[in-house]
């Protein structure tokens, strides 16, 4: 059977599945050499290193094995900041509805109670605010514990909330006034999915530390935590590590990933069928009464459900038994289509988001 993958493995294959240029990179890659140590130099994991610092203006990075490890990764560089500023008890700040990944770490900074039953007692160093409020950070800007902010600039997993265009900049000068650690997680907003390499680029910002991974590997497992000036300090040999990170197989088949961005000009398509899907939907689904809102940031799509009328629950069942593939958040279908979808595609997605949410 064919399914229309409109989640991409949740935002994994964002190059689709199978593409060839990445499945070729696995086959000769693992001809060669899959694994080594990082007691030595690996060549592949140096070419990419150098390769992610340039495009997102960063120092140095680390390699690990999935979204939460790099987050997990950019957590001890903050506690290790926070040492050189004799703080004993570090708070980072995160937001309402934020989600950062299932380690202890990473799941007491995530900002959703419904991952967190039953994990009690959690990390207590995280200090939850509400998303797109910038007031709600700058109340802190007197607690001299506070270390780091930790956000994503959209939040997926909330449902693709996105905040104001302005938001991102107003934090960054909150931190450097503050002299907090600036953190992005782009694990799902990163690497194309909206329009530019790094959802950040739209701000014209740049973090102290840059948390990827999903799409970056397009299947195979691979997270990045990029740092730069005194975050990049923080990662000197020995103060962290992974068995299988930045192994010779996931990087290089992450740099394909990065050749066939500029070879093939992915950005420029998701922001052409960015632009197609939601002429289409204002034109063919907006005015449906299911309908309360479109969120959408390129291919990071959130379409908002009056509950009242539709059972949400009910919606992820009937898309598979049309042969798609959706995820719900609470009222919201959620959908990252693959950058590489063309317009043919998005009409057929169209017509099965109409059949969908049809009573």
């Amino acid at each position: 059977d064919e399914y229309f993958d409109a989640l991409s493995g949740i935002g994994v294959v964002n190059l689709g599945h199978s593409h060839p240029a990445i499945t070729k990179s696995i086959v000769n890659q693992s001809k060669k050499l899959l694994h080594t140590s990082n007691v030595y130099r690996i060549a592949n994991q140096e070419k990419l290193a150098t390769r992610l610092c340039h495009l997102a203006n960063m120092d140095k990075a680390f390699f690990s094995n999935s979204g939460a490890e790099a987050n997990e990764a950019a957590i001890k560089i903050a506690r290790l900041y926070a040492r050189t500023k004799n703080i004993r008890n570090p708070i980072i700040l995160t937001a309402n509805k934020g989600f950062h990944g299932r380690t202890m770490a990473t799941l007491s900074a995530t900002g959703q109670s419904k991952v967190q039953e039953g994990f009690a007692p959690l990390m207590s160093e995280f200090v939850h605010v509400d998303f797109d409020d910038i007031d709600a950070i700058n109340k802190y800007s007197q607690n001299k514990d506070v270390v780091a902010v930790m956000l994503e600039p959209v939040q997926g997993e909330a449902g693709v909330i996105i905040p104001q265009s302005d938001y991102l900049n107003k934090v960054q000068i909150l931190c450097e006034q503050n002299q907090w650690l600036y953190i992005l997680d782009e694990v799902q907003a990163g690497m194309g999915r909206t329009g530019r390499l790094f959802a950040h680029q739209h701000n014209k910002i740049t973090p102290d530390i840059l948390c990827l991974a999903k799409g970056l590997g397009n299947g195979v497992p691979i997270g990045a935590c990029l740092a730069k000036g005194k975050a990049a300090e923080m990662l000197t040999p020995g103060t962290h590590g992974s068995t299988f990170g930045g192994n010779p197989l996931v990087t290089g088949v992450a740099s394909s990933v990065l050749d066939v961005f500029e070879n093939d000009l992915i950005l420029d398509n998701v922001i052409k069928m960015s632009q197609y899907f939601e002429s289409e939907f204002k034109s063919k689904i907006m005015s449906s009464s299911v309908v309360k809102e479109l969120r959408i940031k390129g291919l990071m799509i959130g379409i908002g459900l009056d509950e009242n009328t539709i059972d949400c629950s009910k919606l992820t069942q009937k898309a598979l038994d049309d042969k798609l593939l959706i995820n719900i958040t609470g009222n919201s279908i959620r959908m990252l289509p693959p950058l590489i979808i063309s317009k043919k595609e998005i009409d057929i997605l169209i017509k099965k988001i109409i059949k969908l949410i049809t009573i």
